[in-house]
């Protein structure tokens, strides 16, 4: 059928020429899934025949949302904020709705405020900010009124955070070495710039400390696996170094390497840790005993966070103890480059 002359399609030409109602042609329009693949199928196959565009503006005036979440990362490449972003876009679309990402290229205060007043101009109903590094909640200049939740326990008192534990996380791989017998354990740390690499160096030095154990020099790490060789080829020369916490799989994967160059087996002579869990962890040589962070339920609980202020109208300030950090569990996943340390002589 053709639309009414003078005007473009319309929801109803598209409902008549589907054969449905025009409460399905509006979720399928907002990507809800309470809809039969095969009336999807027809739904957009009407659409595109008839060259019908769902009006965004409309639907905010008519819901009071334009179904869409901003969301500002830092560094994509990094697995955290790549498999942080991959889950909240996940979790958005469970809840039929559509993510608008901006990469900032610097963690600014301004570059990261900058890019919020942005995404407010491009119709969203609220704001995720993965990780806002360097920015600090004095600094950071938000839109008001709008609904924002981060990943960045730094937030905390300021905004609705989540996050994984990570100070539990490294807690648990020192702990898992000292319990091996290891004397000591060395380190791998992120960038002095990144928040979890700190809150990661913070516990492993914590545990040592506790344990009554030395406390070495850390090596300082880019989060990439180049930047984990170069600190293994110098672990790696050093015969008193027998078990290393990485503070990210990358690094370890690199330490890994370093460490079969030296003719220094893992875990005979030294035991290797990561953080993180990726896919490849478990395929590399040996299959590395890592933290797993559930990024998945990290994204559930932020799109969740939000979404609870777009729908209610009230905006979490973070000063509310219910808006306090919202901490996921970690937990240690044990594979073969952890061993007891090989007995001298």
């Amino acid at each position: 059928m053709d639309a009414v002359e003078g005007r473009g399609p319309s929801l109803v030409d598209v409902a008549a020429l589907a054969g449905v109602s025009t409460q399905t042609v509006s979720r399928v329009s907002m990507g809800l899934d309470n809809v039969r693949p095969a009336t999807r199928d027809r739904v957009l196959a009407a659409m595109a025949e008839l060259g019908y565009a769902p009006n965004t503006a409309a639907r905010a005036l008519r819901y009071g949302s334009f179904r869409t979440i901003g969301v500002i990362a830092h560094r994509l490449a990094r697995t955290g904020e790549s498999r942080t972003v991959e889950a909240v876009v996940e979790a958005a679309r469970r809840e039929g709705y559509t993510v608008t990402l901006i990469d900032v290229e610097s963690p600014s205060s301004d570059v990261v405020s900058a890019a919020a007043t942005r995404l407010s101009h491009q119709a969203i109903d609220g704001l995720v900010i993965i990780r806002a590094e360097t920015a600090t909640p004095d600094t950071l200049a938000l839109p008001p009124r709008l609904p924002v939740v981060v990943s960045d326990s730094r937030f905390v008192g300021h905004h609705p955070a989540v996050g994984a534990d990570q100070a539990d996380g490294a807690r648990r791989a020192t702990q898992h070495l000292l319990d091996l017998g290891h004397r000591t354990v060395h380190h791998v740390a992120g960038p002095a710039d990144s928040a979890p690499a700190q809150l990661r160096a913070e516990a492993w030095r914590v545990a040592l400390g506790e344990a009554g154990r030395p406390v070495p020099e850390t090596v300082e790490g880019d989060w990439t696996a180049a930047s984990g060789y170069a600190a293994g080829r110098g672990l790696a020369a050093d015969t008193d170094v027998t078990a290393v916490f990485c503070a990210n799989d990358e690094m370890a994967a690199g330490v890994l390497r370093a460490l079969h160059e030296a003719g220094r087996a893992v875990p005979r002579d030294v035991s290797v840790v990561g953080f993180d869990d990726i896919l490849l962890a478990e395929y590399l040589w040996p299959p590395l005993t890592t933290v797993v962070q559930d990024f998945d339920e990290i994204g559930r609980r932020l799109v969740a966070r939000l979404l609870d202020q777009v729908r209610t109208g009230e905006i979490a300030d973070g000063t509310d103890p219910e808006d306090l950090h919202e901490v996921v569990p970690v937990e240690l996943k044990i594979r073969e480059s952890t061993a007891p340390p090989r007995p001298p002589g």
